[in-house]
């Protein structure tokens, strides 16, 4: 039988037996003293859908998670921050869409009244908007596509019809972001999957002197079937086709490396992956990198909704399940996740 070395290499012990790793976890309070990860409310951003509306409307494939207005919002932001919750991250539901996604950086868009609301009520509360152009188009895609209405296509012989063009895009999402920042956002985080989406915001933010507005970046977005319950929440769907143009392969981790590099070497302060579940070995390989950057984690809506619906047949224990899913999160390496879960799971963390 192999010898059994400690960290001291002159040593080691030649009875087995005698080590019992279960020592450590004989009663609740050395589980807890020796325990290696941590979770609680502060590692939380919690996600808020804002529309023009009065009240608040259930989502249908997300119990628990609402489409609010404006004052409900802040409501919404009071009650997470009495939790501990540090942080929100706001979605928008524009009056109208359009080609351009034109309320996405207007000084009264849906967005904009939400942020100063929340900063007026809650000034201590970390207000992170998404920055993307899919839940303001009328094409639900991610950027200016290459044919429009009255629109001549892009003079390119390999781009198909309906391509999302990627640095038109750019110039918007500058607008957008400096538009949040005006308002009191503490940090944006573009979501498009744009390549140079990072430098350009960088650069409109510093030009406009938002130069200390930190930016979250999306950096790996996957192309992934778990987002079905958030399109229906932001009702941002595309209308045809997919966003397998610029969001990633499901099969791919260097690809993913090469994009978290590239948005560190343009400037982002925050880095994130999404979706999360079944990208922890994403999360971990991200984290060993750029060790030196904050992860994001991104628990989306398919991941919550297969909860819910498990709880609700009886299934698993809601509570526990959802802690045990978000502390394997953070032992990936997130630093931070976003999560519909947020405040039950802070009220869960309390009776722990």
């Amino acid at each position: 039988m192999a010898l059994l070395k400690l960290n001291n290499p002159q040593s080691a012990i030649r009875n087995p037996q005698s080590i019992r790793p279960r020592r450590l976890r004989v009663t609740p309070a050395i589980r807890a003293m020796v325990r290696e990860t941590e979770l609680n409310a502060h590692d939380f951003i919690y996600p808020l859908f804002v529309r023009h509306c009065e009240g608040r409307t259930e989502i249908r494939s997300m119990p628990g998670v609402f489409q609010l207005s404006v004052d409900e919002a802040v409501r919404e932001a009071e009650s997470a921050a009495a939790l501990g919750i540090l942080s929100v991250i706001l979605f928008g539901i524009p009056a109208e869409k359009d080609p351009l996604g034109l309320e996405n950086f207007a000084d009264d868009g849906i967005v904009q009244q939400a942020i100063r609301a929340i900063k007026q009520n809650i000034p201590e509360m970390v207000v992170v908007t998404d920055v993307c152009l899919c839940e303001y188009t009328d094409h639900g895609h991610c950027g200016i596509l290459n044919v429009q209405d009255g629109a001549k296509p892009r003079p390119s012989k390999n781009l198909p019809e309906g391509y999302v063009l990627n640095d038109q895009t750019l110039d918007i999402l500058g607008k957008v972001a400096v538009s949040h920042a005006e308002c009191g956002a503490d940090i944006v985080a573009p979501s498009g999957m744009m390549d140079g989406m990072v430098a350009a915001i960088r650069a409109a933010l510093d030009e406009s002197g938002f130069e200390n507005t930190p930016i979250l970046s999306y950096a790996v977005k996957y192309a992934s079937s778990f987002y079905g319950p958030f399109r229906e929440a932001a009702e941002g769907a595309p209308k045809f086709g997919d966003r397998k143009s610029h969001q990633m392969d499901p099969a791919n981790v260097h690809e993913a490396l090469r994009e978290a590099a590239l948005d560190v070497d343009e400037g982002a302060d925050m880095l994130m992956v999404k979706p999360a579940l079944a990208y922890l070995d994403v999360i971990r390989a991200v984290k060993e990198a750029f060790p030196e950057l904050p992860l994001a984690a991104y628990n989306v809506s398919g991941e919550y909704a297969m909860i819910k619906a498990a709880a609700a047949n009886g299934w698993i224990d809601e509570a526990k399940v959802t802690l045990e899913t978000l502390t394997g999160m953070k032992r990936a390496g997130a630093d931070l996740i976003l999560t519909y879960h947020a405040k039950e799971a802070a009220k869960w963390l309390q009776q722990t």
